[in-house]
């Protein structure tokens, strides 16, 4: 596909990232493709009349994203485009299914364990009591996107196996006839372990998102306490920030 791509000479922005900031638009709307082959860098240079650094380096940023990939033989081709998840109380999966980027989820631990001084807290339960434990890894076109670990009520609802790998957590819950009403959510960052990177294909000490989520139902019960970490590279939290009258 061809794309019309300009760029004005006469503004502040750097050139390069005017590129970049087009070619990434192009992606996350879907006139790029994951597989697209983005083209010669000689031939978009000469198209736009930049110089063949500047081509580069607007291609080397969108790399570094995660957005593109070069390959030996190949040349420059789509990787996906980055989720970029609004905050409101919806799953990952559902995120994911939304955005186009059929979603997958494998299954670390399904088990029943005694619930630790955190998790009881945000679940209103006492320590020790028996709360449902799953460890899950989602992912995206076939790559990890994020590592889920959640912890409900014991006897909330039925949690297979096979169920958390073919839909999402919340999905399930409202088949099961929970209306989820809202949630105290916290968003971080920190370095990634050693398991960490191994489960998300990252560096060890690679930057990850994190977040950390309380659910309620409707009659304000705690059904759920999540704590998540997902690659930046992938994913991002989008807010609406607004004036206080």
């Amino acid at each position: 596909m061809q794309l019309d791509l300009r760029v004005d000479r006469s503004s502040p922005v750097p050139l390069y990232f005017q590129l970049s900031q087009q070619l990434e638009a192009a992606i996350e709307h879907g006139a790029l493709t994951p597989g697209s082959l983005l083209g010669n860098e000689i031939e978009l240079a000469a198209r736009l009349g930049l110089s063949r650094p500047t081509v580069r380096q607007a291609i080397q940023s969108l790399v570094d994203k995660g957005l593109l990939v070069r390959r030996r033989g190949v040349g420059t081709q789509v990787v996906h485009s980055q989720v970029k998840r609004p905050l409101e109380l919806s799953s990952l999966y559902d995120d994911l299914e939304a955005a186009g980027q059929r979603p997958a989820t494998s299954v670390l631990v399904n088990t029943v364990v005694p619930a630790t001084a955190g998790v009881a807290a945000a679940l209103g339960v006492p320590e020790g009591d028996d709360v449902q434990r799953i460890e899950r890894l989602r992912l995206a076109h076939g790559e990890p996107m994020a590592y889920l670990c959640n912890h409900l009520p014991s006897g909330l609802l039925d949690l297979h196996t096979a169920e958390l790998e073919a839909t999402g957590l919340y999905r399930m819950m409202r088949t099961a006839g929970i209306t989820l009403h809202s949630a105290r959510q916290s968003i971080g960052a920190r370095a990634a372990t050693a398991a960490e990177a191994e489960r998300l294909t990252e560096a060890e000490g690679a930057p990850l998102l994190t977040m950390q989520r309380t659910t309620f139902d409707d009659t304000g019960r705690a059904v759920e306490f999540g704590d998540h970490i997902y690659r930046p590279s992938r994913y991002s939290f989008e807010f609406q920030l607004l004036v206080r009258p």
